[in-house]
């Protein structure tokens, strides 16, 4: 018998699933949770947005670090986790279906925590996709593939949420995407070889200093950032005076989709500097310049100030992704990498119950509705990205690099 001829694996073709999963993300996170809500809710709808974002993440919480777990124990009988990619895609699609086609509030409640539990079979499997088949010398470059198709899913996501007025063909044509970009993925990766067998890579999971640090300046940028990104559709009724909900849902969709292909532009920028320079310095100036876009949107009242921030937030977030990505790649156990993710991952799916919650909670303590409430949120904002950055110099270069 001849022998197989041996793939690389492409970047592009690993990172692919992740435009479909960010455009489900980019639809909801970003647009249609919180319009959804301004329609179904009966009270205050900012209150009732916080609550059910922090219930849905909560759920996405326990999931990934139950699968990632589970995805370990089978990696390490030579699977290729594409199992879960497959299961969280197809059950992604149905709950999409159920989340667009909600009548009630509960309706929609109970479909977002599904989604949340299906969805999130896959993301935490796949987000060690880049460790179980690409060489470490080339993290930084794969990593921008992964922060690039993330802006680019994000982007689609929230274009179609702007711009398809029916609920059940947006549903329709997300779940599509979910499931087109995951037969791909799976393709590519039942073809190419997988990177040494991880049980003869060291040991498994445990917590070390590096990891605590990286996961704790993760979550407060991602707080940072979700904080944004759950009070923008607020920030343009509220602030910018728009008072239609559909123009509302346009503006802040071509808002979203500007700061994502922005993204993706910075990530491309940051894919080189991310594998020669200190990372924690790639990961620092992206930040920067988040910060710096936060106090923009908060001092400004018009289209101007907003686009300039949304300038200044798409890039330096790309930027930052790369970083971020990198590191993680490094500091993570291999022999232990989906669970690791599962956990790590955390550091993003905590903030999405955390930047509700807290902003929720200082609003009705502050008093401030209206106007001012964005304002509040976006400078809460500010304070955590910026923390959170400044947590990450706790972890040395040796350990980034090693």
């Amino acid at each position: 018998m001849p022998a197989l001829s041996v793939r690389a694996p492409s970047a592009f073709a690993l990172a692919l699933f992740w435009l479909g999963v960010q455009a489900v993300w980019g639809a909801l996170l970003g647009i249609s949770l919180q319009s959804r809500t301004i329609e179904l809710s009966a009270g205050n709808a900012l209150i009732a947005y916080g609550r059910l974002a922090t219930l849905g993440a909560l759920v996405a919480a326990l999931t990934q670090v139950a699968i990632g777990f589970w995805s370990d124990a089978r990696r390490r009988r030579a699977s290729r986790r594409v199992e879960f990619y497959v299961a969280g895609a197809v059950g992604g699609a149905v709950t999409l279906a159920c989340f667009y086609g909600a009548r009630t509030f509960f309706e929609l409640t109970v479909a977002f925590i599904a989604l949340q539990a299906t969805l999130n079979v896959a993301i935490g499997p796949y987000q060690a996709i880049i460790p179980d088949f690409v060489e470490r010398e080339r993290t930084g470059a794969a990593s921008s593939w992964m922060a690039a198709l993330q802006g680019a899913g994000n982007a689609v996501g929230a274009l179609a949420a702007s711009f398809i007025v029916n609920a059940r063909a947006l549903g329709a044509s997300l779940g599509a995407l979910l499931l087109a970009t995951c037969a791909i993925t799976v393709s590519h990766a039942s073809r190419v070889p997988l990177r040494d067998a991880p049980a003869t890579q060291g040991p498994r999971f445990r917590a070390t200093r590096a990891f605590v640090d990286l996961f704790i300046s993760r979550a407060l940028v991602y707080v940072g950032f979700y904080t944004l990104l759950g009070y923008l559709l607020f920030y343009v009724t509220d602030v910018l005076g728009v008072t239609s909900l559909a123009n509302a849902r346009r503006e802040t969709g071509i808002l979203i989709v500007a700061f994502t292909l922005l993204g993706a532009a910075g990530a491309a920028v940051a894919a080189r500097p991310s594998d020669r320079l200190d990372k924690r310095l790639v990961a620092t100036l992206g930040a920067a310049s988040f910060i710096a876009a936060l106090g923009v949107f908060i001092a400004s009242h018009g289209m101007p100030g907003v686009a300039l921030a949304t300038l200044l937030a798409g890039l330096g977030w790309g930027v930052f992704l790369v970083a971020d990505w990198a590191i993680a790649c490094r500091v993570l156990p291999p022999a232990a990498m989906a669970a690791a993710m599962g956990i790590w991952n955390l550091a993003i799916v905590l903030p999405q119950i955390v930047a509700p919650a807290l902003t929720t909670f200082v609003v009705q303590r502050l008093g401030t509705f209206g106007p001012q409430a964005p304002r509040v949120a976006f400078g809460l904002a500010l304070g955590e990205t910026f923390v959170g950055i400044a947590w990450l110099w706790r972890l040395s270069r040796c350990t980034i690099e090693e």
